[in-house]
């Protein structure tokens, strides 16, 4: 399977990953504007992988003038229903239907890992102007929580995946090092019902732990910035 094929393996699940999927918290986008070196507000952005439109509606609402490029066709059913008013394109990372020098920042909200980084990088390279930057971030589980450390431990055994610990840094580890990203790592938490946490995963895994059947999930949202001029 190609990497363009298994970003849109996601379009079989849209309307559960936009029911379900969780936010990013409210330090995140004054932290790319910080590492940016400029406001969103009335920055030119498109936001690659754009999915459901969650990462596209918070940077609108900032001010923005955004583009969601995604190249699932049920996940731009579910980014229309949300943001019938933003401009959508069908595309990917590496092929990004955008104009040359057009851009401000480029982000990527839960997407840079299904790119190719020796097409995606001269690509987001090519539709920056000169200043720009690439913006990237994920929401992983927070491991150093006791029950998402021990729920993490049973998928990796029920999956058949290795034993090590998680990396809290790993995400960052896998950025093309000489390009000079600059990172920050931020935890949050949102309260939710268990159906929404376990999402496709039976619920009996965790009602021992939560008998009231809520849970607080905490995330560490992980973002990095790559300044184009910085880079020669």
């Amino acid at each position: 399977m190609t990497i363009t094929a298994q970003a849109r393996s996601f379009d079989q699940a849209a309307a559960g990953y936009a029911a379900n999927r969780p936010s990013y918290p409210p330090a995140l986008f004054p932290a790319v504007e910080e590492l940016a070196g400029r406001p969103l507000k009335g920055a030119r952005v498109a936001d690659a992988g754009a999915g459901t439109g969650l990462a596209t509606a918070l940077l609108h609402a900032r001010g923005a003038h955004v583009i969601a490029v995604e190249p699932g066709p049920a996940m731009t059913s579910q980014l229309r229903l949300r943001l019938p008013d933003v401009p959508l394109v069908l595309g990917d990372g590496n092929h990004l239907p955008l104009a040359s020098g057009s851009l401000d920042l480029l982000t990527y909200a839960q997407a840079w890992h299904w790119t190719d980084p020796r097409t995606s990088v001269p690509e987001a390279v090519r539709v920056l102007r000169p200043g720009g930057a690439l913006a990237l971030w994920w929401n992983d589980s927070d491991s150093t929580v006791a029950w998402t450390a021990g729920q993490d431990a049973r998928l990796r055994r029920f999956f058949g995946a290795g034993t090590e610990e998680p990396d809290p840094m790993a995400r960052f580890r896998g950025l093309p090092p000489e390009l000079g990203f600059v990172h920050r790592q931020m935890s949050w938490t949102r309260n939710v019902p268990l159906d929404t946490h376990l999402a496709n995963l039976a619920s009996y895994l965790l009602t021992e732990v939560f008998p009231d059947g809520t849970a607080e999930e905490r995330y560490r949202t992980s973002c990095a910035v790559l300044q184009v001029s910085a880079w020669g």
